[in-house]
């Protein structure tokens, strides 16, 4: 049993650096994935992923497959996109959905075409999917670094994040909290995207934030839990899809993703907080 379930993670190295990059993506990114279901922005992280593409796209005509210049990228796109919608939605009659979604869509479609412009599948297939197989030290400490900012932001912003969720009219009326909230809660997405983004690629990222976020709705109750409760599973997925690339030669970032997958199709059925089978049988209450 321990052949089978710990010594690819003893024997070769790198499969403990694709363990420890993708933890460290979870722990920032997991917690920002909880608040974008909550918010019901689950759709628009997804559009964000897609916006992060053609930064990403222009650094590698400029620079390759470099670390920083990907990373610089796909920042600079992702601000951009966001700040503009955030604008648009702000100063029109115009939804932040729609004004987001326009955005993105223009970003995606921008990207593709500046990455078509070199003509190299493989390196389309690295930007587009990742290869988390292939971190480096210099990764990790890029992944460590993006999920250490994110949880300090998060533990700044948590209170006002929590008083959005709740009433965000009352957060509008307190003055400029409701702005610091919105937009520093952008800069959280778009950064653990950009983390995503070198672990998983593009199109990938969104799954490793919001797939454990929305498991974990179906086993907790309270805030704190769901956080708990999406972290672990979150950890719990990579070990799971990691384990299961290396033995059956799998494409190591969509099964990552089909093991959150699994767990949140697992949750759907069995969750004891509002599971389909919890529904069909619920608990007989004493009666007084």
């Amino acid at each position: 049993m321990d052949r089978l379930l710990l010594d690819p993670f003893t024997e070769y190295a790198f499969m403990q650096r694709a363990l420890i990059g993708s933890l460290a993506v979870c722990l920032g990114a997991v917690p920002t994935g909880v608040f974008m279901t909550l918010r019901r922005m689950s759709l628009t992280g997804d559009a964000m992923a897609h916006a992060i593409l053609p930064g990403a796209a222009i650094a590698y005509l400029i620079s390759g497959l470099s670390l920083v210049g990907l990373s610089l990228g796909g920042l600079a796109a992702g601000f951009v996109v966001a700040l503009l919608a955030g604008w648009v939605a702000r100063s029109t009659h115009s939804k932040e959905d729609s004004s987001l979604a326009s955005f993105c869509l223009i970003s995606l479609a921008l990207g593709v075409l500046v990455i078509s412009l070199k003509h190299r599948n493989v390196d389309l297939f690295h930007v587009l999917f990742g290869n988390i197989l292939a971190l480096d030290d210099a990764a990790l400490w890029l992944l460590a670094s993006i999920s250490s900012i994110s949880m300090l932001i998060m533990a700044c912003l948590f209170r006002p994040l929590v008083i959005e969720c709740v009433d965000p009219h009352f957060l509008r009326s307190t003055g400029r909290a409701s702005s610091i909230a919105h937009f520093g809660f952008l800069f959280l997405m778009v950064i653990n995207l950009v983390a995503g983004f070198h672990a998983l690629g593009t199109l990938m990222a969104i799954g490793i934030m919001i797939l454990p976020a929305a498991a974990a709705r179906f086993w907790a109750k309270t805030l704190d839990a769901t956080l708990i409760v999406a972290v672990l599973m979150s950890f719990g997925g990579c070990y799971l899809g990691l384990l299961l690339s290396f033995h059956f030669d799998l494409p190591t970032g969509p099964t990552i993703v089909l093991a959150f997958g699994g767990v949140y199709i697992v949750s759907v059925l069995l969750g004891l907080n509002g599971g389909l089978l919890e529904q069909r049988y619920p608990k007989r209450h004493l009666a007084g």
